[in-house]
């Protein structure tokens, strides 16, 4: 087993809220989002903080619960923005003429 360079994991946990920050902000203005390089950021911060021990491992809590919850918003505007919810409005049928 490979010890873990826990100052790289958290400038990877840095640059991962970075790009959640910058794609909610740019989703926000109607920009188009790529995401790729997100999953691999967030898959290595979540592996390397796995393998540490509990103790060690605890001083990246705060800062992957922020992360989550920053997420969550991303995915609830994501929805929102390409899976817009349907009103009483778009189940009428179309006024007739």
């Amino acid at each position: 087993m490979t010890a873990v360079d826990t100052g790289l994991v958290r400038r990877e946990l840095e640059k991962a809220a970075s790009l959640v920050e910058t794609a909610r902000r740019l989703l926000a203005t109607g920009t188009m989002v790529d995401l790729a390089a997100l999953e691999g950021k967030v898959r290595f911060v979540c592996d390397s903080v796995a393998e540490l021990g509990r103790d060690d491992g605890q001083e990246f809590r705060p800062a992957m619960e922020a992360l989550i919850a920053d997420l969550d918003l991303l995915a609830a505007a994501l929805k929102d923005r390409y899976d817009p919810p349907r009103g009483p409005a778009a189940d009428a049928p179309p006024p007739e003429a």
